[in-house]
């Protein structure tokens, strides 16, 4: 789980351990699998020849089970130990026929964390190269522990405990192959509950090395942020109900059956209670800290709803997971809970309701920003500490202000400017500005070798440097009344080719380049892997991203 933003002690959670960077090998094999007998595949069309396809339901589902049919033969071809199994997590496919299929890995039967990898096969199946979270080899000498799982709880417990957690319970530990940074080891991973300092739900992953005791890594699973509907923040809206009988629920059928549910400010981890309305006209417009208010609703609904579509429209995405199926939302969660968060465990959006119960955190471009770390998770899985959650928040703030241009929404118009609507630090001023990252008082606008030691929603600053100068180039200038002025490590002008392309290039590196451990260096060679498949090596597009890249000192 990840919250919107670092309010207090969880600073402590960004760990300076080294992790090994993706690295992109060519290895000019083949492989007896299979992009060659894809079914029918698309619903849509794709204008580039880089760009994923639209699969059908059908259509992804096999080609899954031809990929994970294959799946012995391509750990054998790629060079994999005997002890080595690869398991299909996902599947894209190119308007060209390339095939990028991501793997997790095990080892004897225990899960590979940082072993994860993206083999990319041309249309005849032939391997073009490979993106692996790690390029050691995964051996060890002894599958028994030395440390008892007593000990590994315990490590852990002291860990949440230090970054600020209360009422922590260790969920118990199980045997792992850590491989997400230095030599492959025999280790534990151990998931601690409870809540962390500010009433966010607590889901610490400590990785403690099965023979010394050493902690290894850990990282945050909690991912925050941060009929006619009368929002909060975008106006009057539309929204898509159920009628059930005489009674009108927030669910919307045509979107992934998306459901709002009311937490009624608490914190249990029940969905709550679904919304319900008589006459199909929800909420008032209107701040109140009433636990049955609908307006937080309103909001929460429809950014679901715009995220939804815009997934849909830019990539062809149907879903969190590509399925379908939406996640669902719960708002008026917590007591002036001033965050929101996304939860892998219940596939849920939450959120506060914010200093006096009367500033939900439910803008757009947070809603945006909470699915998209659903979208990451069921992707590259970017680990969430270090440079690699610096990557998975700017992710999140990159396709959260996607969403809001793509809204169009006239009370809401799109900016480069996160969480501007919620009045986090309470004289409306945004979270965090993607032109100029540092005016927030601690994210970075470029790359240090320190940066991977702040907290990711800081370290996210350079990602997000990146992604502005990208779309619209350095300088100064103003976009739908907002005014910029975007600086440049190097002293060098950027120019922008504009956020549709940059939006594109993102997500194309994110589904098929990045992997778990895709450091900041990792991110520039998959930006450019991405930027040459769909618009060609030495592009425009490819050079502005070397450029961009360049700008915010990531060489």
């Amino acid at each position: 789980m990840t919250p919107l933003y670092a309010r207090h002690k969880r600073t402590t959670l960004a760990v300076a351990t080294a992790v090994a960077a993706g690295a992109l090998l060519t290895t000019g094999l083949t492989t007896g699998t299979a992009a060659a007998q894809t079914p029918a595949d698309t619903s849509g069309k794709a204008g580039l020849a880089g760009a994923p396809l639209q699969l059908t339901a059908a259509a992804r589902t096999t080609l899954i089970k031809q990929q994970q049919a294959g799946a012995a033969d391509t750990a054998r071809k790629i060079g994999l130990g005997a002890k080595e199994k690869l398991v299909v997590k996902d599947v894209v496919k190119d308007a060209d026929g390339t095939v990028h299929t991501r793997y997790e890995r095990t080892y004897a039967g225990l899960p590979v964390l940082g072993g994860d990898l993206v083999v990319h096969e041309s249309k005849s199946g032939a391997t073009k190269s490979v993106t692996k979270a790690t390029t050691k080899s995964i051996k060890v000498a002894s599958l028994t522990p030395k440390l008892t799982v007593a000990k590994a709880e315990k490590q852990a417990l002291s860990a949440a405990k230090a970054a600020g957690s209360e009422k922590t319970a260790a969920d118990g530990a199980r045997k792992v192959i850590w491989a997400g940074s230095g030599t492959p080891v025999l280790a534990y991973e151990t998931i601690v509950g409870g809540f962390q300092d500010d009433g966010t739900p607590n889901q610490l992953h400590v990785i403690t090395d099965a023979a010394t005791g050493k902690k290894l890594f850990e990282y945050q699973g909690i991912e925050n942020a941060t009929g006619t509907g009368k929002s909060l923040y975008s106006g009057t809206v539309s929204l898509t109900t159920t009628l059930s009988g005489s009674t009108y629920q927030l669910t919307d059928g045509s979107r992934g059956t998306h459901k709002t549910y009311n937490k009624s400010h608490g914190t249990s981890s029940s969905a709550g209670t679904l919304f319900t309305d008589a006459d199909n006209t929800w909420g008032t417009g209107t701040a109140s800290s009433s636990a049955t208010d609908q307006t937080a609703a309103v909001d929460a609904a429809y950014g679901a709803a715009e995220t939804w579509d815009f997934y849909k429209s830019t990539f062809g995405r149907s879903g969190i997971k590509n399925n379908g199926v939406a996640a669902y939302s719960r708002v008026h969660y917590g007591n002036q809970y001033v965050n929101a968060f996304w939860d892998d465990s219940c596939f849920c959006m939450t959120y506060g309701d914010g200093e006096g119960n009367v500033d939900p955190l439910t803008s757009l471009d947070v809603a945006g920003h909470e699915m998209s770390h659903g979208v990451t998770s069921n992707t590259a899985g970017l680990n969430y500490s270090g440079e690699s959650g610096g990557l998975n928040e700017a992710t999140s703030d990159i396709f959260g202000t996607g969403v809001e241009f793509f809204a169009n929404n006239a009370s809401d118009k799109g900016d480069y400017l996160i969480g501007e609507k919620i009045n986090i630090n309470g004289d409306g001023t945004p979270l965090r500005y993607m032109d100029k990252p540092s005016k927030d008082g601690g994210s970075a606008d470029s790359w240090s070798s320190s940066v991977g030691n702040l907290d990711v929603h800081y370290s996210s600053g350079v990602a997000n440097h990146f992604f502005y100068l990208l779309s619209e180039g350095s300088g100064a200038k103003t976009i739908n009344g907002v005014s910029y002025n975007s600086p440049t490590s190097n002293g060098s002008t950027v120019t922008g080719i504009g956020r549709d392309k940059a939006l594109q290039i993102w997500y194309k590196a994110l589904t098929t380049y990045f992997t778990s451990t895709t450091n900041y260096k990792s991110a520039r060679t998959g930006t450019l892997s991405a930027a040459a498949a769909l618009y060609g090596s030495g592009s425009t597009e490819y050079n502005a991203v070397a450029a961009a890249w360049s700008a915010v000192n990531v060489s």
